[in-house]
């Protein structure tokens, strides 16, 4: 009955006012929901426009029948008057963890717009949780030979929560190759990214984000790469129906100020790229991103594939995760060099 009820997009609210009508799109899951929000449309029914008045919180279900709460996020409310037919989308979020009955096995919980906590075995930790979001895929992989162990985690994080620097993010990415299968088994190379970017929505299926990021060895005077660039990204979101999706995001992007060792590195990384994935939800998705300098002939390309193991058995959240490698500058100090590897192990993202 509840799959029913989610799959008619019916939110369990009352509108916010007489002529406007708020329907849900309810997502796969709470992790999705979590992950990536939820969108609802605000349906003006009556005869004049009117303006946005939007429920703080609306109760839902999921597909898969799991109850939610949500919240609104106020800086999607912030528009003109939705005309009479027509309807506006608006964004809501998990509402905080101390009213969601799924995470209660996880120790107490509780929370509210300005922080949250959370009490565990080592105390209570405290934190703005719900502004967290993955970025990159955070994984463990290894591979034959060469290839040895490559870990890599990723996040970002929304430091303000509404107003005209809502769409502000900041995000890290750190990447480590581990020399496994050798004696004492070193790491090798460390690459840290740290970025800040403006990020907004555009329709129903694009975002564009403006930013900048440092991409840096950790390297002293002698062998130190430190690359500073400014980019613009797009996604562009296709639905191909039933449970699959593409996403296309074309990124441009220049380096300024001193590059340490790398003062040729545009000849290997060029000025651009490009990122496809191919997304079946809640099952396998294909990602490759490709970056190069056609006037030079020499670039990189990245793949990857998952497959979530939950749905082998088990309960086990985690992804089965391939990476493939080729190309120029997969570490830093190699910039100029060529890298080909295979690894597989397993993700927290994806």
């Amino acid at each position: 009955m509840r799959t029913a009820l989610a799959c008619l997009l019916l939110a369990i609210a009352t509108p916010a006012a007489a002529q406007l009508r708020p329907l849900v799109a309810p997502p796969a899951d709470a992790a999705v929901a979590a992950r990536d929000g939820v969108d609802v449309f605000l349906i003006n029914e009556g005869r004049d426009a009117a303006p946005i008045a939007a429920p703080e919180e609306i109760e839902t279900i999921a597909r898969d029948g799991t109850a939610l709460k949500l919240s609104l996020i106020r800086s999607t409310a912030e528009g003109p008057a939705v005309p009479a037919g027509g309807f506006t989308k608006l964004r809501y979020r998990l509402a905080p963890l101390s009213e969601a009955p799924l995470v209660a096995d996880r120790g107490s919980v509780s929370g509210g717009e300005s922080e949250g906590s959370i009490t565990a075995s080592r105390g209570v930790t405290n934190g703005a949780f719900d502004r967290f979001r993955p970025y990159e895929p955070t994984y463990i992989v290894a591979g034959a030979g060469s290839s040895r162990a490559k870990l890599q985690a990723s996040f970002s994080f929304q430091p303000f929560d509404h107003g005209v620097l809502a769409p502000i993010r900041v995000a890290y990415t750190q990447t480590i190759f581990w020399a496994i299968g050798t004696p004492s088994g070193p790491i090798t190379a460390t690459i840290y990214r740290p970025e800040v970017f403006y990020e907004r929505e555009f329709g129903d299926s694009m975002k564009i984000a403006v930013g900048y990021r440092h991409d840096s060895n950790g390297g002293g005077v002698a062998d130190s790469v430190d690359l500073n660039r400014f980019y613009i990204r797009a996604n562009q979101r296709f639905d191909l129906g039933g449970r699959w999706r593409l996403d296309i995001a074309p990124e441009a992007y220049g380096f300024f100020g001193p590059r340490g060792l790398a003062r040729d590195v545009d000849r290997f990384f060029g000025f651009g790229g490009i990122t496809a994935s191919l997304l079946e939800e809640d099952g396998v998705k294909l990602s490759v991103q490709a970056r190069g300098n056609p006037g030079t002939g020499r670039g990189a390309a990245e793949l990857f594939a998952s497959y979530p193991l939950r749905r082998l058995g088990g309960g086990l959240g985690l992804y089965l995760f391939g990476e493939a490698f080729t190309g120029y500058g997969e570490q830093l100090l190699r910039y100029n060099r060529i890298d080909n590897h295979v690894r597989f192990g397993v993700s927290l993202t994806r």
